[in-house]
């Protein structure tokens, strides 16, 4: 009695970037996207903050610090994405997070900007700031829309009878 002994070796190998930067993203549409709504926040900021005329103090405060803390948020999830951090920190849902700050700030941007539009009375760096501001809202809502589909997109049924 003889005996045959087969060997089979598989042998997967991942060719993955493990630079410490994500490059890539800067170019994809959510990183476009991203970039995008920071230099608008931005430009929508600096135009209010340099109005020569305020109208009414709260009412463009509002404005100023909504736009400076998104400005910041968003930037800081691009910065985290270039960097991979996302997938190093694994105890929070990063596009839940993310998911969630577009819709508070697409819904506080909005508000804010609508404020700005009214009093503004025909402030020529109000005007401006408030365009800007429903520029970002846009570009928001439309990451929004594109967040929504990743994160609460249709999930694959298999039902086995």
């Amino acid at each position: 009695m003889s005996r045959v002994v087969t060997t089979a070796t598989t042998t997967t190998t991942t060719t993955t970037d493990g630079g410490l930067f994500n490059v890539g993203y800067g170019r994809s549409v959510q990183g476009l996207l991203k970039i995008a709504q920071v230099v608008t926040l931005l430009i929508a900021f600096l135009c209010v903050h340099c109005a020569s005329v305020w109208t009414d103090y709260s009412a463009l405060r509002y404005f100023e610090v909504v736009t400076v803390w998104f400005l910041i948020t968003f930037l800081i999830f691009f910065l985290m994405h270039v960097l991979r951090l996302q997938s190093k920190i694994h105890c929070i849902n990063w596009t839940l997070t993310e998911f969630l700050h577009y819709v508070i700030g697409t819904i506080l941007i909005f508000i804010a900007s609508i404020v700005v539009a009214v009093k503004s009375y025909s402030v020529s760096g109000l005007v401006a700031g408030s365009v800007f501001g429903f520029i970002a809202t846009f570009l928001l809502a439309v990451n929004l829309w594109l967040s929504y589909k990743v994160t609460c997109g249709s999930q694959p049924t298999s039902a086995a009878v």
